[in-house]
């Protein structure tokens, strides 16, 4: 059973009841206002839809045609086809394949294929809300699946915050840390797969409507699909680091992740792309510079960063990691205190809300829907630090007090 520090997460008891009801609603109003011409997040009364633009016969065979599709390329012979992930409870290891990359390659020809067949891409937006009503609906119903299938799991599967004995926590939580059938890892398909593939193929349905409706796609879309593309995949390229992440190392595979994985991130990443559509913008040329530059700001610090943590994990020895400074810790491990990591605790989340703000300003400052992700992101990266400050504080103890003092500074450096 987790320990009562874990049962506090996400609000314990009440967040968990609450948000599985607030986030979904939250995704369908945020895609309705970006469809109204106000597109206003404060509007009062709130633009609801008619129910009949919220179902379209082709939407759940659109999404579960989608989730097989990425079933299929993930289970092709591509890539690294098997590597050892970290080291579980009872001391094994799980394998993965590691062919993220290639799955993006083969659905990139995939969508060229289609446009070369003439097929209507830009219909994506008209089906925007139908789609995410069933994609939360497969949250809900793969959620369902995971907590009851939990209970024929060894002890030693399950995830310590998720296994509360709540169900309403657990279910929210997630009870199997890395659920299976068969060799298919479903969380770490998830987390890298359907979801993040699918915001791209959005943006891209943005811009083929755009090109529907305007004849070209404006700068400021061409801006927004190259640069949330550019993060998708250096994700997938850099597929393996996932593997010592939070959500596969520590978090259940729950409604908290399968919702965010399959509804939240392809649906409200993407809504720059889908205001656009509806509220085109014009850049100058010494504007989009200023973005492009920031963007580049932004992925170099994340990316250089998460390089150097990813090196050192992996070979502490290596030239470019060797020379930097550590302290030793009771675990065995040593803590970086120089190069990025010596300039504030998480770099890599610096580089992440700079490029979250380069998405953002392609689409002007008359609206505060395309910054939602700016806020969101901000919020998340501040909670997801907290609980990486918990958690290393508890795992280090002293050695972590010492990390602190020598680097005070979470996110921003002499600000947060």
């Amino acid at each position: 059973v987790a320990p009562p520090a874990f049962k506090d997460e996400f609000g314990g008891t009440l967040g968990a009841t609450c948000i599985p009801v607030f986030l979904p609603l939250t995704v369908l109003y945020l895609l309705c206002v970006c469809r109204s011409p106000v597109a206003s997040v404060l509007q009062w009364p709130p633009v609801l839809p008619p129910t009949a633009q919220l179902w379209d016969p082709l939407a759940p065979v659109l999404i579960l045609g989608w989730m097989a599709l990425q079933s299929f390329f993930y289970l092709l012979p591509m890539g690294k086809v098997r590597r050892a992930g970290m080291v579980l409870k009872d001391g094994s290891r799980l394998k993965y394949p590691i062919n993220g990359f290639y799955a993006l390659c083969s659905t990139a020809v995939l969508l060229t294929l289609s446009l070369w067949l003439g097929m209507p891409l830009g219909y994506l937006f008209e089906l925007l809300l139908p789609l995410a009503v069933c994609a939360i609906g497969v949250s809900f119903l793969l959620s369902l699946y995971l907590y009851i299938c939990s209970f024929w799991a060894p002890h030693h599967a399950l995830a310590q915050g998720g296994n509360t004995g709540n169900p309403l926590y657990d279910f929210f939580m997630g009870r199997e840390l890395n659920p299976r059938i068969g060799s298919f890892d479903l969380k770490y398909f998830c987390e890298l797969r359907p979801g993040l593939i699918g915001w791209v193929v959005i943006n891209f349905g943005m811009l083929m409507k755009e090109v529907e409706l305007r004849d070209s796609a404006s700068l400021a879309m061409i801006l927004v699909n190259g640069f949330q593309l550019l993060y998708v995949a250096d994700a997938l390229w850099n597929e393996e680091a996932v593997l010592t992440t939070m959500d596969i190392v520590h978090d259940g595979f729950g409604f908290m992740l399968v919702f965010g994985d399959l509804a939240w991130v392809p649906f409200t990443y993407s809504l720059q792309a889908a205001f656009l559509v509806v509220h085109p913008q014009s850049l100058s040329p010494l504007g989009a510079t200023a973005i492009v530059t920031l963007n580049g700001a932004g992925y170099y610090i994340f990316r250089k960063s998460n390089s150097q943590k990813n090196q050192f994990r992996r070979d502490p020895t290596h030239p470019s990691v060797a020379n930097l400074e550590t302290i030793a810790t009771a675990t065995g491990k040593r803590l970086l205190v120089s190069g990025w990591w010596g300039l504030v605790r998480h770099p890599n989340y610096l580089g992440d809300l700079l490029m979250a703000l380069a998405w953002s300003l392609p689409c002007g400052f008359n609206h505060l829907l395309p910054y939602f992700y700016v806020v969101y992101f901000t919020v998340l990266l501040i909670h997801r630090e907290a609980r990486d400050e918990r958690h290393c504080r508890a795992k280090y103890g002293l050695a972590w007090d010492s990390y602190c003092r020598r680097v005070p500074y979470r996110i921003f450096p002499y600000i947060y």
